[in-house]
């Protein structure tokens, strides 16, 4: 997406859901909220629609989209405050260093929608269900803590489901179309809508960590 002239001072002109500095907030996440609900995060929140889409739905959890592109975090934003969402916020870092951000089990879970395929053999380091990711979700979540995964592109969605199996998580749930299924209260994607009106199928999964560990 191009440069998007005011992004940068929208953002700012809104520190009640775009969050300055978030590392002063790891492990006080409840404290920025005002609760202890629990917390769900979407790594690369893109435009909003999710993120927005489900803390709309969901009051009784706490939302944060990432994204560390300015303009359409700001999109993402005006959706926000159209909706005036206390349970949201939003954070523009790089959503490969979530351990400066949230303490050791402040998660209770993560969602991944889209994410960039890096289909080159080369960049698979870069796949955020590549296993480095995947350590550090699982030092951030909670015991017993889960992923979910949405995409269109197949050749991720195997990739994926075979990285979170050789992680030793637990695959509770797969789709392999989504859409064609009786999956109840789906809240879409910006890409998810204009993919499915093409009639590509919508993959999606949801893996769980296996390990059990005492809460901090």
């Amino acid at each position: 997406m191009r440069k998007r002239h005011g992004a940068a001072e929208l953002l700012a002109s809104h520190p009640e859901l775009v969050v300055d500095e978030p590392a002063k907030w790891q492990g006080r996440w409840t404290e920025r909220f005002g609760n202890d609900h629990p917390i769900h995060i979407e790594i690369g929140s893109g435009k909003g629609q999710f993120v927005v889409g489900m803390a709309k739905a969901h009051p009784e959890i706490n939302y944060i989209g990432i994204d560390m592109q300015l303009s359409v975090l700001s999109i993402a934003l005006e959706k926000a405050l159209e909706e005036e969402l206390p349970n949201l916020q939003l954070l523009h870092v790089n959503g490969e260093e979530l351990t400066q951000y949230f303490a050791e089990n402040e998660v209770d879970q993560i969602y991944l929608n889209f994410s960039d395929p890096w289909p080159k053999t080369r960049h698979e380091k870069r796949r955020l269900t590549f296993k480095t990711f995947l350590a550090t979700d699982e030092i951030i979540l909670k015991p017993n803590g889960e992923i979910h995964f949405k995409t269109d592109n197949r050749g991720l969605f195997e990739y994926s489901l075979s990285s979170f199996s050789k992680y030793g998580m637990i695959l509770e749930q797969v789709w392999l179309d989504l859409h064609a299924s009786d999956y109840e209260g789906n809240i879409m994607t910006e890409y998810e809508a204009k993919f499915s009106a093409k009639g590509q199928p919508i993959y999606r999964v949801e893996a769980r960590f296996q390990t059990e560990k005492t809460t901090k």
